[in-house]
């Protein structure tokens, strides 16, 4: 129980599963037409339509889907055919995992051995360190350029100054 839980391809438990998924399409199954959801989904079979979940989605070592996917987080153990949303979350491929499509995501995870062959958007990114430390340099640049332009204008006071005197 404790440090021996049994994890399956995308690295959650099996007790974290039942506990989240509410639907699941089993090995061998095949879902012709969309698939919409507001459980947390696991696919084991074959989906061939458009999926979009509420929650997360999960996509098992055996599971497809010809289609666009949308959810919450994305894990692709499996294979996509098709375009992966996650605007506000991340997605995640697998080392057995092979997406075929572009990606639009927060955050994205990719294993070695992956296959992912498209475009990825980062959405909804805060600030990075990079820009935040990009932004101090341009506005101490700007600091001591104002600075210099002082002491410049004082120096053309003073020497006005002792030239009247």
């Amino acid at each position: 129980m404790f440090g021996n839980a049994k994890k399956d391809s995308t690295g959650v438990t099996e007790t974290e599963v039942l506990e989240q998924v509410g639907t699941i399409i089993g090995p061998g199954a095949v879902l012709d037409g969309p698939l919409t959801t507001k459980d947390s989904t696991r696919i084991d079979g074959t989906v061939k339509g458009n999926v979009t979940i509420s929650g997360a989605l999960i996509i098992g070592q055996e599971g497809k889907i010809f289609g666009t996917a949308s959810g919450v987080n994305i894990y692709v153990a499996g294979e996509v055919n098709g375009n992966l949303s996650a605007p506000q979350g991340k997605i995640e491929i697998s080392d057995t995992g092979k997406v075929y499509g572009d990606i639009s995501c927060k955050g994205i995870i990719i294993d070695e051995y992956a296959v992912f062959q498209g475009r990825c958007e980062m959405t909804g990114h805060d600030k990075n360190s990079a820009e935040i430390a990009k932004e101090r340099v341009t506005a101490g640049k700007e600091a001591e350029a104002e600075a210099e332009a002082k002491d410049t204008e004082n120096e053309t006071n003073e020497t006005e100054e002792e030239n009247n005197n």
